[in-house]
């Protein structure tokens, strides 16, 4: 047997070949302002994408954001487990640009000896907030998570659907969409 190594040549498409322009998504974006103070308070989660530390049969999601006076958030997340327990979370919100960027948030869940880390924080963009802070859309730039929050426990049903429709047109992938039960009528 012979190993003999083929030399690599760099092919030409042939001219006539047509490159589709890009169907790319533009890169998501928060909302232009952010005011913390009027964004505290308790939010219900009305739908969500997946995510490992939030588990299938979680119901009575809420999420309560405090303004601290260093400028961050705190969070405070609880819900009712599929067992019928309440867990809940604790966690940190930073805005690491707030003149420029004042909606992209970073929010770390881990421990706080751990914030160190950089794999402690993960993106959290308001990307779409009601001007009078009635629900707000949670994404990040990856489109691998994102959350529909509102201020009551239902949300109208053309509200819900214009929402969802928001963060396709972001680029999200809705199908595997976990909507709370009793949340979106």
């Amino acid at each position: 047997m012979s190993l003999r190594a083929t030399p690599w040549t760099p092919t030409k498409p042939p001219t006539d070949t047509v490159i589709p322009p890009s169907t790319a998504p533009r890169p998501v974006e928060a909302v232009a302002r952010l005011d913390l103070e009027r964004f505290a308070g308790l939010w219900h989660e009305i739908a969500r994408l997946p995510v490992r530390f939030q588990r299938e049969g979680d119901r009575d999601i809420i999420v309560a954001y405090e303004q601290r006076a260093d400028g961050s958030l705190g969070v405070h997340g609880a819900c009712t487990g599929a067992d019928g327990r309440t867990r809940s979370i604790d966690g940190t919100a930073v805005r690491p640009e707030p003149q420029l960027e004042p909606a992209q948030l970073r929010l770390r869940l881990a421990p706080r000896w751990l914030g160190w880390l950089p794999a402690a924080w993960r993106d959290y963009w308001v990307i779409a907030l009601d001007e009078d802070y009635r629900w707000a859309v949670i994404g990040e730039p990856k489109r691998r998570h994102l959350w529909i929050l509102g201020r009551e426990p239902q949300m109208p049903r053309q509200r819900f659907d214009e929402l969802k429709a928001r963060a396709r047109r972001m680029g999200y992938d809705l199908a595997p969409l976990i909507v709370s039960p009793r949340r979106a009528g």
